[in-house]
């Protein structure tokens, strides 16, 4: 049985709240788990994470996988670097873990296109400043 942790939706339409949890990888998403090892709550500002450290610690020491949504959510609230320190034998005193994530912007198509203009713009003026050898002395020439 391969266990897996990943996200169970919860909540209203439109209202998601996820739970963490590992479940067995033949289940369905929302179907039956093994053990709710946290919670993520996407729809406060900052979006809250939740996790219960030593259950989490005893499924990923038994061989369970995250889902990479998961592993991006442990990442930024610090627990992969704290369990990668405790399975190195470091001290973890001062590693404290988020309560709160910082999501990233969403992009729409009008920023996806002012970012290409920028990009563009920004390497348009990269080739004007490259001056070549020839150039630099006509300007030398002219400057005496």
């Amino acid at each position: 049985m391969a266990v897996h942790i990943r996200l169970r939706r919860m909540g209203a339409k439109k209202q998601p709240f996820y739970r963490i949890v590992a479940a067995d990888s033949r289940r369905a998403r929302d179907g039956r788990f093994l053990e709710n090892v946290g919670t993520y709550n996407p729809i406060t500002k900052p979006a809250e994470v939740t996790v219960v450290e030593d259950r989490l610690t005893k499924w990923l020491d038994q061989g369970a996988i995250p889902s990479d949504t998961v592993k991006a959510l442990l990442s930024q609230i610090g627990f992969i670097e704290k369990y990668d320190k405790v399975k190195k034998g470091k001290d973890v005193s001062e590693v404290v873990l988020k309560k709160h994530i910082t999501e990233r912007k969403k992009k729409t198509r009008r920023t996806k296109k002012a970012t290409i203009k920028a990009e563009a713009a920004a390497e348009s003026d990269a080739v004007a400043a490259v001056e070549t050898p020839a150039e630099v002395a006509a300007e030398e020439k002219k400057s005496e």
